[in-house]
């Protein structure tokens, strides 16, 4: 279609078409940042624990006399207690004691160095502590070297008690902690400085072992073989999922039939862990969902103001034309050109408003920067939006009889 008509009559309503061109642009710009974010939680929401979420629950809990302080040993002797008892609950499959849990509310962290005498930290590294069989009860997939052995264990009033830095003889990194340490290298092997001013050797590396919070301060994490007991450590429990809120009742129940004056600080499963931790990122993604939703609403509903009071404005022109032969659809395709045309310079615009945007935003709030494909997305959506939008008009138009339209205004 030859679209120097088009452009002719769209200059004669100039102040209606550089409006809605505007809205457009405007509309394009914070579509797109909006999908960006979008994508962002929902990334957050899908990110991988590197647990068998499924099958895990957790309790939390502590005995009076723990947390008012007793007898030397208390500590162990009732978290150990507590352990073989959810060890023999009916559906549970394995049991451990852990210092910290993926989506908790703490994390616990440590400086990791390559050379003894380097002075600055290579990495931080978020440290869970395996009193045993912790990474078989996570479900964690070892993918090179190891488990630990039971001589590499270290009890961690041991470690802080002596005299001697003896440190600990291993550990076992996440993926991404031996990628960034050792690029191109096999991690297992190679020794890290951690934990004292010995060398702590690299048995085995886990696909993927998220810290508990705090992603946004970097993605590695360590599990060294120290046992530790202290009040309130996270009794993690795995089962089958669908026996998870039965293993759930019945674990605080056993516990509680040991000790009636146990305080309970936490019960749920890994799933609802997850669900709690991630509902600010939930709410937000669907309130920015929203918000798209409406500007997409407020932006068709001015593409079919515009279109209807045009159709209005011409329908005695509509009306010649088809007395001189033009087609109900070369009518519905003059408007739709029209509007394709309407709706490309204001997406043109609206992409390089949506990158000065993004350059605010990062200033602003740190957020990371428009990947490009985000602007043909939000340029496709306001394409298509803009056709739908004009068809109604565009047919009302093409329906105009050219005997009523001759008949004067």
């Amino acid at each position: 279609m030859d679209v120097a008509p088009i452009l002719s009559a769209l200059r004669r309503h100039k102040v209606a078409v550089s409006l809605i061109v505007l809205e457009i642009a405007l509309s394009c710009a914070i579509i797109c940042n909006l999908l960006f974010l979008i994508h962002e939680r929902i990334q957050r929401l899908q990110i991988d624990s590197g647990l068998a979420e499924t099958e895990l629950v957790r309790i939390q809990a502590a005995t009076a006399r723990q947390l008012e302080g007793g007898e030397e040993g208390i500590d162990r002797t009732v978290s150990l207690e507590y352990l073989n008892a959810m060890r023999g609950l009916p559906g549970v499959s394995g049991a451990a004691l852990a210092t910290q849990v993926p989506f908790g509310n703490s994390s616990s962290t440590s400086s990791v160095r390559l050379t003894p005498d380097q002075k600055d930290e290579s990495l931080t590294a978020s440290v869970y502590l395996d009193g045993g069989n912790l990474l078989d009860v996570f479900g964690s997939r070892l993918i090179a070297g190891r488990l630990f052995t039971p001589d590499e264990y270290r009890d961690l009033e041991t470690i802080e008690g002596t005299d001697a830095d003896q440190g600990v003889p291993a550990v076992i990194l996440n993926r991404k902690m031996a990628e960034r340490l050792f690029p191109g290298q096999n991690a297992v092997g190679q020794s890290i400085y951690s934990w004292g001013s010995q060398p702590t050797r690299v048995v085995g590396v886990v696909d993927e072992l998220l810290r508990p919070n705090g992603f946004a301060e970097g993605a590695y994490t360590m599990i060294l073989p120290v046992r530790k007991y202290t009040p309130g450590m996270h009794l993690v429990v795995r089962t089958t999922p669908e026996r998870r809120a039965e293993v759930l009742q019945a674990g605080v129940a056993a516990l509680k039939a040991m000790d009636p004056g146990i305080t309970i600080f936490a019960s749920d499963t890994m799933s609802e862990m997850r669900s709690s931790y991630f509902r600010q990122d939930r709410a937000m993604a669907i309130m920015l969902s929203v918000v798209v939703l409406g500007l997409l609403v407020v932006t068709a509903l001015g593409i079919v103001g515009l279109a209807s009071f045009w159709v209005q404005q011409r329908t005695r022109q509509i009306g010649i034309r088809r007395a001189l032969g033009a087609r109900r659809v070369d009518v519905l395709r003059y408007f739709q050109t029209e509007n394709f045309l309407i709706t490309t310079a204001g997406i043109v615009i609206g992409m390089l408003l949506a990158y000065a945007l993004n350059l605010a935003l990062m200033q602003a709030y740190e957020l990371p920067r428009l990947p490009l494909q985000f602007l043909p997305v939000g340029a496709l959506i306001l394409w298509l939006l803009g056709q739908i939008a004009v068809l109604g008009p565009a047919r009302r138009a093409s329906r105009v009889s050219p005997a009523v339209a001759t008949r004067g205004r």
